[in-house]
């Protein structure tokens, strides 16, 4: 497919495909699954580095000991420049849970430590990790701080962990060069890639860090796949496991065309109840972000999210809703009016949903 130069025949091609696809979702009827909790991946991978303490000077032990703390990244760009606002303090924010104000508690910016589970895409008719992004992954990636770690998966039909979270940067360069071939003719599975990345962040993420999934993939939509868990359950899962899911788009004419097609074809399956997930919808809900350009600049967009996941800051409070029920509660960070008058437009990024402790 790689050779196939005309795109009218490579819309086609896709076209035939997925129709293809679509006919076999249609026509098979997927059991309900349970959420796993246990990461369907080789016990023996690195789960994450010995020396796992946290640096000095992070109140983190608060916020390991009280398991109700609800805790919201927030990110705050000027809304014409889109440049990081960066001098603001506990009272210009504003928290509601399902409508009901809440009281901040614990607040910082740039101080926690991240844990980033990079998820690499190796399936379907174009690969999105080339030379050029591999680049751009390792340029940003070592300008994390030394406290922050970083893990890498990939996925398609399964998921595979190749470094479990490391401070370790060379680490991380050796994982990037042992990313598997890229597959034509395997599948898109984002729910199954999504619910083992929650999984592993709930088991191995640094409890008391930001959690952050980037995702690198040409394909923003999929239908789910029926060996997983149903895109509604992961996406439940990554809000269980308070991550903040963020997409690199290496843009291309035939990955926007590959696009495309998938976007269509989910939206035709929705109408027949065939289930999807859409990675775009998925990091609004969790208060990130796509970011895309051609290959040979996504250096600038890896090194921009990476700025702007550094310049989050960090609210945390303890809901006025004492019931440990493991509901989907709504959640809404604002600015106050205090804020928006000295600041002028801005656009807040955070999440928009948690689910309460359970037990």
């Amino acid at each position: 497919m790689k050779n196939f130069n005309p795109t009218l025949r490579k819309y086609f091609t896709l076209l035939l495909v997925l129709s293809l696809l679509f006919i076999a979702y249609i026509s098979q009827t997927v059991a309900p699954q349970t959420r796993q909790r246990t990461v369907g991946m080789d016990s023996s991978a690195p789960v994450r580095e010995a020396e796992r303490g946290i640096a000095g000077g992070l109140k983190a032990e608060v916020v390991k000991v009280d398991v109700d703390l609800v805790r919201v990244e927030a990110l705050v760009l000027q809304k014409n420049t889109a440049r990081i606002v960066g001098n603001l303090n506990p009272s210009d924010f504003v928290i509601s849970e399902d409508g009901a104000r809440q009281a901040i508690t614990h607040f910082s910016q740039n101080t926690l430590p991240l844990s980033v589970l990079l998820l690499i895409d190796r399936g379907g008719c174009l690969d999105p990790f080339g030379s050029d992004v591999r680049h751009a992954a390792r340029e940003a990636l070592s300008r994390l701080k030394p406290e922050d770690e970083v893990a890498v998966m990939t996925y398609h039909n399964t998921t595979e962990l190749l470094e479990g979270f490391t401070r370790s940067r060379s680490r991380i360069e050796e994982a990037l060069d042992r990313v598997p071939p890229h597959d034509e003719q395997a599948n898109h599975c984002l729910n199954t890639a999504f619910g083992e990345a929650a999984n592993y962040m709930e088991r191995a993420g640094n409890p008391v860090g930001r959690r952050v999934v980037i995702l690198i993939t040409g394909v923003t939509r999929n239908f789910d796949c029926p060996s997983g868990p149903s895109g509604r359950e992961a996406k439940h899962a990554i809000f269980e496991s308070g991550s903040v899911v963020c997409g690199l788009i290496p843009k291309s004419g035939e990955q926007k065309a590959e696009d495309h097609i998938m976007v269509w074809a989910t939206r035709v399956g929705g109408l027949f109840k065939v289930k999807s997930m859409n990675i775009r919808e998925l990091a609004e809900e969790t208060g990130g972000e796509v970011l895309e350009d051609k290959p040979e600049n996504l250096d600038s967009a890896f090194n921009t999210l990476v700025s702007h996941l550094r310049s989050r800051y960090s609210l945390a409070f303890v809901s006025t809703n004492k019931k440990r029920d493991g509901s989907v509660r709504k959640l809404k960070v604002e600015l106050a009016p205090t804020a928006v008058k000295s600041q002028g437009k801005l656009v807040v990024k955070a999440r928009k949903t948690y689910v309460a402790p359970k037990g």
